[in-house]
């Protein structure tokens, strides 16, 4: 069991006692231990009251008490309540907050300021103190710090975050990853260290520039390392909101938004284009929006490619046709990505990288055969509000999926996709996102061609 380790001073203070007993235990009789007792008691009001006296014009005003003492032989026991230190103390444990937060829908983190040591490969956070402010609701929590609590391949542990679970896949990178990150570590200004479960040197090299942005300092792989370090202030676990690829301002300690976020990047990746072409005449064959086709390799890909760009530079589009991919340069994409107006592909990753794209520019999500229409809009058709890019969709007929070649027209996976998703999510998945590329019927889609141009004149 992976624990954080918290030693209070109540704890200290009980064992104290403890000792303090026994030594009375053994020294006196039961009835000189209560003299002895009492004795020390108003010995210490005496020395109370005479430093009040001696101090008195040197201090301010004290808080009116009103005390109640109970003395009882035969419970041993000495009550003192104070009724303003009782008011104090309940005005300020409205103001405390709990060490760890497990209640968030996505992700579980703990924010911690005191004595802290972490414990390299060993999954463990000690504390071995506490600054004031925190309520502590017991003594030690388990928390998973990558942000998605059903990822797989991702170590339980007390502290860091991890790049595990499914990172490497380029839609979570940046929902599960780098958004919840620049959430969690933003405000620090680069004086913030990052420590590292599940450490994936690729994964780091793909994205080290965003690392570089956010910390002044080097990564530290946990996994390997042998020693303890010290901290004053340690955040455990990724704080993520509630929608993918989305920051709730209102969320976040400093007000962050996706725009942030979207700035953020172009910094990152010296991105020059804010604004999408704006078309003044659609007469003017100089000025051309150029367009983006994501193509896929795998699956979801388009058979007849070239015929779509064909048709779109007919329109008087310039075309693009690129694959991101594990060994793209995340940079030069970046960039490719910028200097485009309109980003077309179907359901997948690769749309994940509109968060390149300029303001006011547009995606275009083909949407597959299958019942998944309300996932793709939550995965890149409502992020794109917050990102101020306007979004266009186009849902392909049964003949311009490929599962035609596979399957009979009249079979329940052609007729009625909606009889397959009862069966779970690993049905959708397995026939409509791994066996299914599309071929465009370019004619039908012209019109949303033409739509992403008017769009483009009316910004």
């Amino acid at each position: 069991m992976h624990e954080i380790v918290i030693s209070t001073s109540e704890k200290k203070k009980k064992k104290k006692t403890n000792m303090f007993d026994f030594i009375l235990t053994r020294s006196f009789s039961k009835h000189e231990q209560n003299k002895f007792r009492y004795g020390v008691i108003i010995g210490f009001l005496l020395v109370a009251l005479s430093f009040y006296t001696v101090f008195k014009p040197h201090l301010g005003p004290l808080p009116i008490s009103n005390l109640e003492m109970s003395v009882d032989a035969d419970l041993e026991k000495l009550m003192i309540k104070d009724t303003s230190i009782s008011q104090h103390l309940e005005r300020e444990a409205k103001e405390l907050k709990p060490i760890c937060n497990v209640m968030e829908p996505r992700s579980d983190f703990c924010e911690i300021t005191g004595d802290i040591r972490v414990h390299g490969n060993s999954s463990a956070v000690h504390i071995a103190s506490l600054q004031r402010g925190f309520l502590v609701e017991k003594d030690s929590w388990n928390i998973r710090p990558y942000t998605r609590r059903a990822a797989p391949s991702s170590n339980e542990l007390t502290i860091l975050f991890s790049i595990g679970g499914f990172s490497g896949n380029h839609f979570h990178d940046f929902s599960d990853l780098l958004i919840p990150l620049f959430i969690t570590s933003k405000q620090f200004n680069g004086e913030v260290q990052f420590l590292v479960t599940d450490y994936r040197p690729w994964w780091i090299s793909k994205f080290r520039k965003v690392f570089e942005k956010l910390s002044k300092y080097d990564i530290i792989d946990i996994d390997k390392e042998e020693s303890v370090h010290c901290y004053s202030s340690i955040i455990v676990g990724l704080k993520c909101h509630d929608k993918e690829l989305r920051i709730d301002p209102s969320k976040s300690p400093t007000g962050l938004s996706m725009k942030d976020f979207r700035d953020f990047l172009r910094s990152v990746y010296s991105l020059n284009r804010t604004e999408a072409i704006k078309l003044r005449d659609s007469e003017d064959r100089i000025t051309r929006p150029r367009l983006m086709i994501i193509s896929r390799r795998k699956t979801r890909s388009f058979v007849n490619v070239g015929r779509i760009s064909k048709k779109a530079k007919t329109l008087g589009y310039e075309v693009v046709v690129a694959e991101a991919n594990l060994s793209t340069d995340l940079s030069k994409f970046a960039q490719i990505v910028n200097s485009c107006d309109v980003l077309m592909g179907v359901h997948g990753a690769g749309l994940t990288n509109m968060v390149f794209l300029p303001d006011n520019a547009i995606l275009i999500q083909i949407i597959p055969l299958g019942q998944i229409d309300k996932l793709a809009r939550i995965d890149f058709g409502e992020p794109t509000v917050a990102m101020n890019l306007r979004y266009l969709e186009y849902k392909i007929s049964i003949k311009e999926s490929t599962l035609i070649r596979q399957y009979p027209v009249d079979h329940e996976i052609i007729r009625n996709p909606l009889s397959v998703s009862k069966h779970g999510w690993n049905s959708i998945s397995e026939i409509y996102l791994k066996k299914q590329n599309v071929k465009l019927d370019v004619l039908r889609f012209r019109s949303t061609l033409f739509k992403a141009l008017e769009l483009l004149h009316h910004q």
